[in-house]
């Protein structure tokens, strides 16, 4: 069972998107959802006990605030909510979160939008491309937002892969977004790309990232240790988007 301990303020929320933010290959959705946190001043909402999940205190440099690895932040003006994490998840809990998450996210009547990074080599002139999946009806708002159909078939491993085969054993409306990223380090351009191409159509925001990319380089410094940490416990837990090919 889900347990989502109201930690905030009390919100009414109608329709609320929720973006998910499990750390993953280049690090995209953590970073799109850290960025959003910050960009729209979110406030924390809910912290997120699902069995598997890690039991350690996150802190930040300057605030002696410690909180659980895995929170809600919420933004009522927007009707959005936000999951932050700040650790991967191992291969044996990851069923048991996506099921924990998904009871929750269906009795909250939210539309989740799941982020994920595909691997692929570029130079820094290349932008990133973006595409869209969905479970259910989901694929409306990814037509409506002009986010283009992948060019191949594909498998999204880890939490985010989790998350959406649980929905569509549910027959649950979700959104899918993939980006294309550096396959090995923290990529913020991408992440940036998966905001401005992909988030902000669907939630209608035009959500400005150039602090983002203006941190590029200190961001990578800060968040290739967990890049790395994110490598050692194995691709198969770590969420990101693959060509169907490699499970052929």
């Amino acid at each position: 069972m889900a347990e989502i301990r109201p930690q905030g303020p009390d919100v009414e929320l109608e329709e609320p998107t929720l973006v998910e933010g499990f750390p993953g290959v280049g690090l995209v959705g953590k970073l799109a959802a850290d960025h959003l946190v910050t960009e729209l001043d979110m406030q924390y909402y809910a912290s997120v006990h699902c069995d598997g999940l890690a039991r350690i205190g996150v802190y930040r440099g300057g605030n002696r605030t410690a909180r659980p690895p895995v929170r809600l932040y919420v933004s009522e003006d927007h009707d959005l909510l936000v999951l932050q994490s700040d650790a991967p998840i191992s291969s044996a809990a990851i069923g048991n979160v996506a099921d924990c998450l998904t009871s929750w996210i269906i009795d909250q009547e939210a539309t989740p939008i799941y982020l994920s990074g595909l691997p692929v080599e570029r130079d820094e002139e290349t932008r990133a491309a973006v595409y869209g999946i969905a479970t259910a009806d989901g694929d409306n708002r990814l037509e409506a937002a002009d986010v283009p159909i992948p060019p191949e078939d594909g498998v999204i491993t880890g939490p985010t892969g989790a998350l959406i085969d649980a929905a569509a054993r549910e027959a649950y409306a979700t959104l899918g977004l993939i980006v294309q990223c550096d396959p090995q380090f923290p990529d913020p351009q991408a992440a940036s790309v998966l905001l401005e191409d992909g988030i902000g159509p669907i939630i209608g925001l035009d959500i400005d990232v150039q602090d983002l990319l203006d941190h590029a380089e200190e961001i990578r410094a800060k968040r290739e240790r967990l890049a790395r940490q994110m490598q050692a416990i194995g691709q198969e837990e770590s969420t990101q988007a693959q060509p169907l090919r490699m499970y052929q």
